[in-house]
């Protein structure tokens, strides 16, 4: 499907409601399908231009609660729902419906998303460094002494194999 803009939208609605075209009609036209221009009919219905603006937005876990409860007391559909509320999709409220009625509650909890920050691991890394004279502190300690104890005791084995090794090279 095609993305359209603003005045698409608008053009389609107003056409739309001269009620000289039918949804069928005009979404042939444009390129979509009618349900579509339906959908925009009721999202301009009940937020005039403003509904065709742009929202990128992170709902709250009991936002997504009120607009489910708002659509079970009213017996409102998807479509009609989304367009009071200004979804853009009104799959996302079957999504948040099917959540909420597998999981429970806690399903409509926002969780990040994409890949977290490199720069904050690190960070949290070194400001929780145990304290000096901890006993976390010095099992770390006691562990960096290990590590370096067993490097130099493999160092010298190897310095020790090389000088006994008889394929040494000699000189002409």
């Amino acid at each position: 499907m095609a993305k359209f803009t603003t005045e698409d939208k608008l053009q389609a609605v107003n056409r739309y409601l001269n009620g000289t075209e039918s949804s069928v009609e005009i979404a042939k036209s444009i390129g979509t399908d009618n349900k579509a221009i339906l959908k925009w009919v009721k999202q301009f219905e009940y937020n005039g231009v403003d509904a065709f603006d742009k929202q990128y937005t992170n709902y709250t876990q009991q936002y997504k609660l009120d607009v489910l409860n708002y659509m079970i007391e009213h017996g409102t559909s998807l479509n009609e729902t989304a367009a009071i509320f200004k979804i853009a999709a009104p799959s996302t409220l079957s999504t948040w419906r099917k959540q909420f009625e597998t999981q429970g509650l806690d399903a409509l909890q926002s969780k990040n998303k994409g890949r977290p920050s490199m720069k904050k691991e690190s960070m949290k890394q070194t400001n929780q460094s145990p304290a000096e004279g901890s006993v976390e502190a010095l099992e770390a300690r006691i562990k960096q002494l290990e590590m370096e104890n067993a490097y130099l005791k493999k160092l010298n084995a190897l310095v020790q194999n090389k000088e006994k090794s008889p394929n040494k090279t000699k000189h002409k």
